[in-house]
């Protein structure tokens, strides 16, 4: 085995490491919902969603800053000042008296780690572009992706031995480690030559430059609808499985089962990308998820919004999968012609798609009415509007 092949592979792993927090910061906590929004005295169901909700308003804001400020500073010290605000708002959490202390801590939290997000996603843009920034980032985010398996089983077992806010002292211990595993593994890929002074005029200039590419944005705006779809899954998850199908313990492994069909993608997506490319794979992924969305919304509708449970399961596990193709590929097109302001067109990249995001998909999961219908037609009606705006895009690249 060669040092280049070694070193890619630990780069790999080094960034999945660090995108990991995200994934661990909102899986984890799925299965203490309902007994953290018991504790604080929440009476409407639907509001334990904020704990999910309010972490990615904070990953909104973050995502905005996190960018331009690794173009100027360079990527390592944007990531330590990420996870040094996100052990704060750990901190926060761990000893929150009140419902409302608590998501001000999530949303600290969020704050944190948008910057491990955004900036390593540019560590990959640094040295990588076109197909094989695709192949790096499925391989990244099918490592990544192992979180969601394990994680609602981790937080689970914490709830059998200890109260929910031993959560928060994980958190802290993984931010700690990822910070010591960055500073002794992994140098600095922005060189000062072509960093960038931190300033409005800039930011504003490099806001005009990312919107001039329609692939840019207009990919932007896909993942986002995509994404919606998985916070409305997020934030009902628990409500569905552990409560309307009353599966308890069980919902982490349903939730694992689920995170394995996205892991599957990216493996197959980071083996296949390079044969077929990134536009063939996404075209016919998004395809597969309207259809799958469509045949199950019939099903769901002849058992009035409550289907077999095996129904569900085979439904989300193919729709995952599909998505996990989408979320690779949209967001590396979405980088292919901006790799030269790379850490601000992330960040806008970042924010605007989960802006979308957050606005379309929380407002499913709060239409939650103890059916699967509103998830349902949250998945169809996104994955539509995420292929009418990809098919706008491809055509307005083919007319030059």
């Amino acid at each position: 085995m060669t040092k280049e092949h070694t070193s890619q592979k630990e780069f790999i792993f080094l960034v999945a490491l660090l995108t990991a927090l995200v994934a661990m910061s909102i899986d984890t906590m799925l299965p203490a919902l309902g007994t953290m929004a018991s504790e604080f005295g929440v009476s409407d169901p639907n509001k334990r969603q904020y704990i999910i909700g309010s972490f990615f308003a904070g990953m909104t804001i973050g995502t905005l800053l996190s960018g331009p400020i690794s173009d100027s500073t360079g990527r390592k010290p944007a990531i330590f000042a990420g996870l040094l605000i996100y052990a704060a708002g750990s901190v926060l959490c761990l000893f929150s008296t009140s419902f409302e202390m608590l998501l001000a801590g999530r949303a600290l939290q969020g704050v944190g780690a948008s910057s491990p997000r955004i900036v390593s996603m540019a560590m990959v843009r640094d040295g990588q572009g076109g197909a094989a920034m695709a192949r790096i980032m499925s391989f990244v985010m099918s490592v990544f992706m192992l979180v969601p398996i394990l994680a609602p089983s981790i937080g689970q077992l914490v709830l059998f031995v200890a109260s929910w806010r031993m959560i928060f002292v994980g958190f802290l211990a993984m931010a700690i480690i990822a910070a010591i595993f960055l500073q002794i593994r992994q140098e600095e890929t922005l060189a000062r030559e072509k960093r960038v002074a931190f300033s409005v005029g800039n930011l504003f200039r490099s806001a005009i430059e990312f919107f001039r590419f329609p692939m840019a944005w207009g990919y932007t705006v896909a993942v986002g609808f995509i994404f919606a779809s998985f916070i409305s899954y997020l934030g009902t998850s628990q409500q569905i499985f552990a409560e309307q199908y009353a599966q308890g313990e069980w919902f982490a492994v349903w939730f694992g089962a689920f995170a394995v069909a996205i892991a599957c993608a990216m493996i197959f997506n980071g083996r296949m990308v390079m044969r077929h490319g990134m536009r063939l794979l996404a075209k016919w992924a998004v395809r597969g998820c309207i259809a799958f969305s469509a045949v199950f919304l019939a099903v769901a509708l002849n058992y009035a919004g409550h289907p077999p449970l095996w129904t569900l399961g085979l439904y989300l596990f193919c729709t995952f999968f599909c998505c996990g193709i989408l979320f690779g590929n949209y967001n590396a097109m979405a980088m292919e012609h901006v790799g030269h302001i790379a850490g601000m067109a992330a960040a806008i990249s970042g924010t605007l798609s989960t802006l979308v995001a957050l606005s379309i998909g929380s407002w499913f999961g709060q239409q939650y009415d103890g059916t699967v219908m509103p998830l349902v037609y949250a998945f169809l009606s996104m994955s539509v509007a995420a292929m009418l705006v990809s098919e706008g895009v491809e055509w307005a690249r083919r007319r030059g």
